[in-house]
């Protein structure tokens, strides 16, 4: 099934880690959350591992380096090394050495993460907008970040200097709960000058960019928990997508997934890579998977049968997509998430 016209999930008869050869993982959310390892993904990526898919750490995470993010993936129990490790910061790094000239100096609003990248690139780090950057640069910088960073990049940006930023997720997963993201502090500098920056990160192209360079994936699986940044970066780039509950989407924004954002498989967590993926088919009166039958009923999704909550899950999704087409699905769908329990 195209991705630019998916009205269902879809199935696979062997396991994913068997027919992809390169997982595109993200980390918040999926492998991890506030630093700790989801439920599930270790031993998950360890099995996928053994059977001989590689397994990339691809994030829009810009605030620690790769050979910190590798370490910490090492100590969760799954070996990485930092070439495993494909982040903004790195994108949008090659994104502004493509604009300036070599050696140029560049203002950081952000994380170690983003140095280390200029750096690789050929790039100065400099701290303040009276150092004559060539261009500033906003990603990720923790929940620490002291507020007079925003002021150097609006005093550089009122100067003229390009502005470009890692990423614009607006939340970050994390121990307590859902947390803002780089691009709410984007918004801070948006809002102070009216500029607006050249973007890297998922979903846009600079970033599926780099991690084909530095992968070297042939069949690639995205697999992330946001559907505005990990499977629409997945559609933008043709590939296909793994969606895992384990994160920032619930049931009912994904059965309201407009196309870009609808993934080629759901599944619960990382487990989902271990093993095939049911087939969603047209049912009487709408569409079944295991035990369960979805489709419209009085203007609104409706759940017959039983069986595994998420074989409901990828029903409705073929139910709530095929209602919508190009567009966006609002029928109510609150009574059969709950019979899910989601």
């Amino acid at each position: 099934m195209s991705q630019r016209s998916r009205t269902r999930p879809s199935g696979s008869a062997t396991a994913l880690s068997s027919a992809y050869d390169t997982a595109l993982l993200d980390l918040d959310g999926v492998v991890y959350a506030g630093g700790e390892a989801i439920a599930h993904a270790v031993e998950s990526l360890l099995v996928a591992r053994a059977g001989g898919m590689h397994l990339a750490y691809v994030t829009n995470n810009a605030l620690r380096p790769p050979e910190t993010v590798a370490a910490h993936i090492t100590e969760l129990g799954v070996p990485a090394d930092a070439a495993d490790v494909i982040n903004s910061a790195q994108a949008v790094a090659r994104l502004i050495s493509e604009q300036v000239p070599a050696g140029s100096r560049v203002l950081v609003i952000g994380g170690d993460g983003l140095r280390v990248a200029l750096r690789e690139r050929g790039l100065e780090p400099v701290e303040s907008a009276d150092d004559d950057p060539a261009a500033v640069v906003q990603g990720y910088g923790g929940p620490d970040l002291p507020w007079g960073r925003f002021a150097e990049a609006c005093y550089a940006i009122a100067r003229g200097v390009p502005w470009f930023a890692s990423n614009t997720d607006l939340t970050i997963p994390s121990a307590r709960g859902i947390a803002p993201g780089n691009g709410a502090a984007v918004e801070v500098v948006r809002i102070a000058t009216g500029a607006e920056p050249q973007v890297a990160g998922k979903p846009l192209p600079p970033m599926h960019k780099e991690t084909i360079l530095r992968t070297g994936a042939k069949k690639p699986l995205v697999v992330g928990d946001r559907l505005d940044t990990d499977i629409e970066g997945a559609f933008n780039g043709g590939v296909d997508s793994l969606l895992v509950l384990t994160g920032v989407t619930d049931g009912a924004q994904l059965l309201a997934a407009r196309p870009e954002h609808r993934p080629t498989y759901v599944d619960a967590d990382l487990r989902g890579m271990l093993s095939g993926q049911p087939e969603v088919a047209e049912a009487e009166g709408g569409f079944g998977c295991g035990g369960w039958t979805a489709s419209v009923r009085d203007e609104e999704l409706a759940l017959d049968g039983e069986g595994d909550p998420l074989d409901g899950l990828r029903a409705l999704c073929a139910a709530a997509w095929t209602q919508a087409g190009d567009g966006v699905c609002e029928l109510e769908a609150g009574k059969a998430l709950s019979r899910l329990g989601l």
